[in-house]
């Protein structure tokens, strides 16, 4: 089935067999909850060139009245999805979406008493309590008959590849949950499980959550406030550590039925904003160490890994706080159109993505033609080079302990990067000729082989320098630029010229994106 793997210094989706990278796109929240209007869009979703559609499951189809399963919907999206060679990652939409609690049954959302609300400001209010066995029993039966509907119908083709659990959870519009059984919780001690997990991962706690605990003295015992202090921060945390408990349970459940990946994703905050403002309690980079420590907790496997919706400009930003700690990067929601033509490069070079998929695919061409046809080159372009990336990631780092890839994002702040590759400094920077100065630049590098590097990308030029200082000088021997047919390497046209200029640079100008290689020379 599929599944992730460790390989190298990086974690892959494996599936049958090879290693996988998603060129994925997310619908819009409704257009996968009919069959007939899905018709037309599978061929969309294959003409941009992706191979992966993510798309919702809600728990209000699955589970109409309780105990009464309906799997028509699922078995007619797989069945859309094999027609057209794609894969599906489904979004369970159950007791949370987007922090609020939209998509659970009307069996659920009447029965407040059986699965009772939050309380903000006196008031019960639209979001499940996490408080509630009775919920996440519900939630958690509901999961395992589709985990299992899957596998019963999908363990030999593998159309399915991973599930996300719930969506962008949390609580909107204050800090905590104050119903009473929340309030007595949050008086009561912090769990013993998160102080035990605190204390033996101090050194690889995330910075800003570390800091807040040793200003409050690093107590190992206490209440939330003595632990963490009287603050929403404080809050946050709390609500952390129950929404992380109760999803870790639905996934386990999933688990039990089929152990296919399993991820939740998460709406940012960060900043100056304030948890309320964005949903608090889910598994932002400062709290992702509440959540592994209920993970800890569980006796069998539970959820995968920890995502973000990543719709900031700081996107090398955010996609490091969350490509950390033996968490792979998947981003289930970004942007698309340019942005997205632009950062699909950094996160397979860069962060060694397991894929990447901005959301309302399925409207992009309508709204944003030239941001489509921008993403769509960008998705045929890595749908040629991804199968080297995947390799080349797979064999580890080299001798040196370096990175065999590199993504990279240019602008006029951020005008070159440098790193090191093999036996060379890589030094990277916006592309100039004759005067001429590009203003944006992206793209990627792979080392194929001790003097070869293969590039994508446009608007950047590199130029190597010996790791050694007392070593041989460079020199560029060829580039070529071409296409890889059916996997194989297809050379078009020998640059050299104003295309290098004149022998100085490895050249990939802002015209068009290329694929080129380059061989290096050493002379005395």
């Amino acid at each position: 089935m599929p599944h992730l793997e460790k390989r190298g210094a990086t974690t892959q989706l494996v599936v049958d067999g090879k290693p996988y990278f998603m060129l994925a796109g997310e619908l819009h929240n409704s257009s996968s909850s009919s069959l007939e209007y899905m018709k037309p869009i599978w061929s969309q979703m294959a003409a941009m060139h992706l191979n992966t559609v993510l798309t919702p499951v809600s728990w209000e189809l699955v589970e109409p009245t309780e105990g009464h399963y309906d799997f028509a919907l699922v078995d007619g999206l797989i069945a859309q999805a094999r027609e057209q060679h794609q894969h599906i990652v489904f979004l369970w939409l159950a007791a949370w979406k987007n922090g609020m609690s939209g998509y659970p049954p009307a069996w659920v959302k009447q029965d407040t008493k059986r699965f009772p609300r939050v309380v903000l400001n006196g008031a019960e209010v639209n979001i499940l309590s996490t408080f509630a066995p009775a919920t996440r029993d519900a939630d958690s039966r509901a999961f395992a008959a589709l985990m299992q509907h899957i596998k019963e119908i999908d363990a030999e083709q593998h159309t399915v590849l991973m599930v996300q659990v719930e969506n962008e959870v949390g609580i909107l519009g204050a800090s905590r949950d104050h119903s009473a059984v929340a309030d007595k919780e949050f008086a009561a001690d912090v769990p013993a499980g998160l102080m035990k997990y605190l204390v033996a991962h101090r050194e690889s706690l995330d910075p800003e959550f570390r800091a807040l605990w040793e200003e409050n003295g690093s107590k190992i015992s206490g209440t939330w406030t003595q632990i963490f202090d009287d603050n929403e921060r404080a809050d946050e945390l709390f609500m952390a550590w129950h929404y992380a408990t109760y999803v870790h349970a639905v996934a386990a459940k999933g688990k039990e039925a089929y152990a296919l990946p399993l991820f939740v994703n998460t709406w940012l905050g960060g900043g100056s904003s304030k948890p309320g403002n964005y949903p608090s309690g889910g598994p932002q980079p400062r709290v992702t160490d509440v959540w592994k420590a209920a993970r800890s907790l569980q006796k069998g496997p539970s959820l995968d890994m920890y995502t973000p919706d990543l719709y900031s400009s700081d996107f090398a930003g955010w996609t490091a706080k969350y490509h950390r700690d033996g968490n792979p990067l998947f981003l289930p929601e970004t942007n698309g159109g340019e942005p997205g033509a632009e950062n699909i490069f950094y996160a397979a070079g860069e962060h060694a993505a397991l894929g990447f998929s901005p959301f309302a695919i399925d409207s992009l061409m309508e709204h944003d033609k030239a941001g489509a046809e921008a993403l769509t080159a960008s998705y045929a372009t890595v749908a040629e080079i991804v199968p080297t990336i995947l390799e080349v990631q797979g064999s580890g780092l080299d001798h040196h302990g370096h990175a065999k890839t590199h993504g990279f994002l240019l602008d006029k702040s951020n005008s070159s990067v440098d790193f090191k590759m093999g036996e060379y400094i890589v030094h990277v920077s916006l592309d100039e000729i004759f005067g001429n100065h590009t203003e944006k630049g992206f793209g990627l590098l792979i080392q194929t082989g001790p003097e070869e590097f293969l590039g994508a990308g446009k608007g950047f030029r590199v130029d190597f320098t010996p790791l050694a200082k007392s070593d041989k000088q460079v020199g560029i021997a060829s580039i070529d630029e071409g296409h890889f047919v059916d996997g194989v390497w297809v050379a078009g046209r020998r640059l050299n010229g104003d295309e290098n200029d004149q022998g100085s640079y490895f050249r990939f100008d802002q015209r068009a994106l290329h694929i080129e290689k380059v061989k290096l020379y050493r002379y005395e």
